[in-house]
């Protein structure tokens, strides 16, 4: 099949960085296309780590080309310590790495007004990891943000540069804000950030479709999840920028039709990272326990996530908005030592059954979910490695979410290694695959 995307079905944190490496190997290009680097995709290859955060997960594979696209926000600072370490590692990320040259840049300027904007007396707390992403992309639809493209261009940037900051400066002192920064330094700073990114920007959407016309694959990797989507997700608990499967054109300059396939990547529970609606959410030892055993902590910030249980509803929902080819399904080992595990299977709001997944963050916080509970299959699947040497009782719960979710379930996780992988035979995965 042609070109694929890879996005996540639920909150984000769904393990997209081991899926997007996975099948990374069947493609000539990786293209990410929106977020900033506050998505931390962990990809573990034998006894390395790799934590990216804006460079698509298949740099690490030395024969593939990786695009950063123009729906991303880029921290020029975070993205060169991140080339640093892939470099120290032997990735040569000059020659494999191309950054758009529509991409939007972060300054401290942005991460000032995020953290005033989330400590402000009588704002709503969106939980945001205070990195500057959505301020950027505030000024970004405002009109007013600076792309790399302007970075390059030394007298562009001075005048862009000059202009946001007197702008930012009557927001501070209206806001009685007096944090000190020395903006000729930072000017300074990001101009040799530019001489240092310059090799590797370029319009990435005319690479993309030229590379598709000579008959080349890409897989479109997402960052963050369906449900922290801008427009579709838990509103306004949600991040900057659309995180659904559509988001893969509009991130990078590819056409609707240029796509064949979408992947949706959803753990075996749920987790949720900051503020917002979690219906299914555990708030009891069994929550904490799927903590410990999945290690559910964020990637690049550390913060413990909140977990719960798997979520019919949520999935209908996702699947629906990114039309789901084929679910792959993470972390299936975190369940193995449990007896019973509840899935929820409907909600119901005000004693009434839900019907659609409701708009408001109020609703969404009042919904009770109705779980049905499955059997445990309390032995170890870390070391299966085919869909067969799967416990019965497995299988049944990955056939039982397929049932209800109306979506199947192409792919399981039993562990971070690249190899801890199962295809399901027969499946639309291995068609997507090959």
């Amino acid at each position: 099949m042609g070109n694929v995307v890879i996005v996540g079905a639920q909150w984000g944190d769904e393990g997209k960085g081991k899926i997007v490496d996975l099948f990374s190997e069947r493609f000539d290009i990786v293209a990410r296309y929106q977020g900033g680097h506050n998505a931390g995709h962990t990809v573990r290859i034998g006894e390395k780590t790799f934590i990216l955060k804006l460079i698509p997960s298949g740099i690490l594979r030395p024969d593939k080309l990786a695009v950063i696209g123009n729906g991303l926000v880029i921290d020029p600072a975070a993205l060169l310590a991140e080339i640093e370490t892939l470099e120290s590692a032997g990735v040569d990320v000059t020659r494999q790495l191309r950054i758009s040259n529509r991409a939007h840049v972060i300054f401290p300027l942005h991460r000032m007004m995020e953290k005033m904007s989330e400590d402000r007396p009588g704002s709503i707390r969106i939980g945001t990891t205070s990195r500057g992403i959505g301020p950027c992309y505030e000024d970004k639809i405002g009109r007013r943000g600076i792309r790399t493209s302007d970075l390059l261009d030394t007298g562009r940037f001075r005048q862009l540069y000059d202009a946001l900051v007197e702008e930012k400066e009557i927001i501070a002192r209206a806001l009685d804000i007096h944090e000190r920064m020395d903006f000729a330094e930072i000017r300074a700073r990001y101009e040799h950030f530019a001489e240092r990114l310059r090799p590797m920007v370029c319009d990435t959407a005319l690479l993309l479709n030229q590379a598709m016309r000579d008959g080349k694959r890409v897989l479109f990797e997402g960052a963050q999840g369906t449900m922290l989507d801008i427009d579709h997700g838990t509103y306004p608990f949600v991040t900057s920028s659309s995180a659904t499967a559509g988001g893969a054109c509009t991130g990078t300059g590819v056409a609707p039709t240029r796509i064949q396939a979408v992947v949706g990547i959803s753990k075996a529970y749920a987790t949720r990272v900051g503020s917002g609606p979690f219906p299914t959410e555990a708030l009891d030892e069994q929550g904490e326990r799927i903590r410990r055993i999945g290690n559910e902590f964020g990637s690049v910030t550390g913060r413990p996530r909140r977990c719960g249980w798997f979520d019919i509803p949520l999935i209908r929902y996702t699947a629906a908005i990114n039309a789901f080819d084929s679910l792959a399904l993470t972390k299936l080992d975190v369940l193995d030592t449990l007896e019973r595990i509840p899935v929820c299977v409907a909600y119901t709001l005000g004693g009434k059954d839900v019907e659609s997944m409701p708009a408001s963050g109020a609703e969404m916080e009042n919904l009770q979910p109705r779980y049905e509970f499955l059997a445990g299959w309390q032995t170890s699947t870390s070391a299966v490695r085919s869909y067969s040497q799967l416990p019965e009782r497995a299988r049944e719960y990955l056939k039982f979410l397929e049932s209800r979710t109306c979506v199947e379930i192409g792919c399981v996780s039993v562990g971070p290694e690249r190899t801890q992988t199962v295809l399901v035979p027969g499946s639309r995965f291995e068609s997507v695959l090959s």
